[in-house]
């Protein structure tokens, strides 16, 4: 099984520059579709599925490297490394964003800048930290996709998609977590939600855009702005939209912040 093949990489383009697109939980490349044409004009666009999501080889997915997202991180620069001689630009949602962050920091010469579009560093509240959710929280999202995945995905992914007056996306995201393999889509839950990634923050060095929007139950507005406190280049822009998923339901906002932010950097 090749790399290719493992992670059903697509390139398409013609640009110089280099941008590759990481998908998030329960997701998979074509989720960036509405995106990816305005990108692949100016840039060779990689696309790829995280090894367990889309139309990866399932076979591959290993449950202790997938136990922590530093997995999937060592894949993306593999794949970097594999399709890019320059620096490239990595766009990540949300916890496609988390390992692209920590992809930049184990290769920061690999990367000129970095998009990320809805993350969180971790998603449970701690303290002062308002991450939005309680530990019982999480712990009973976690026992549903147990014990019900099925009907934990039709609840769960209408609400994470928000945009209520495109309910089509919704039945989108729905379709995707279920086709994902529920042993795996669970096993990627736990590494997704229980993560901590906040000591990590001050450590990315990497130019990098975050992209929130204005009402996210799953990253919250406070989540962006922290992260924004705590990255030193980082510049952070809130897309008034509803949902976790505005480069689905607010694709051109989405474009707009981030011509603006790669093109004041030269990229």
């Amino acid at each position: 099984m090749t790399l290719q093949q493992r992670h059903n990489v697509n390139v398409a383009g013609e640009g110089a520059a280099i941008m590759v697109f990481v998908h998030g939980f329960g997701c998979d490349q074509r989720m960036w579709r509405l995106l990816v044409p305005h990108f692949s004009q100016r840039y060779r666009t990689v696309l790829l599925d995280l090894v367990g999501s889309g139309r990866s080889d399932l076979n591959a997915y290993d449950f202790d490297k997938y136990a922590c997202l530093h997995g999937h991180a060592a894949d993306v620069l593999e794949i970097v490394e594999a399709h890019a001689a320059i620096p490239v630009v990595l766009v990540g949602h949300s916890v496609g964003a988390m390992i692209g962050m920590l992809a930049c920091i184990k290769a920061p010469q690999r990367f000129a800048a970095l998009v990320m579009v809805g993350p969180s560093p971790c998603y449970i509240n701690d303290g002062d930290y308002v991450g939005g959710f309680t530990r019982a929280d999480i712990q009973g999202l976690l026992d549903t996709m147990e014990s019900n995945y099925l009907g934990w995905s039709s609840n769960m992914a209408p609400a994470i998609m928000g945009a209520p007056d495109q309910p089509e996306l919704g039945a989108e995201l729905t379709n995707s977590f279920c086709r994902t393999d529920p042993d795996i889509a669970r096993h990627f839950a736990q590494a997704t939600f229980l993560s901590d990634h906040r000591a990590q923050l001050p450590l990315l060095g990497t130019p990098t855009l975050i992209l929130q929007c204005s009402d996210d139950f799953i990253a919250p507005r406070c989540v962006g702005e922290y992260m924004a406190r705590t990255i030193s280049n980082s510049a952070l822009h809130v897309i008034d939209n509803v949902g976790h998923c505005p480069h689905l339901s607010a694709p051109s906002p989405s474009i707009d912040a981030m011509e603006s932010f790669l093109h004041g950097r030269g990229l």
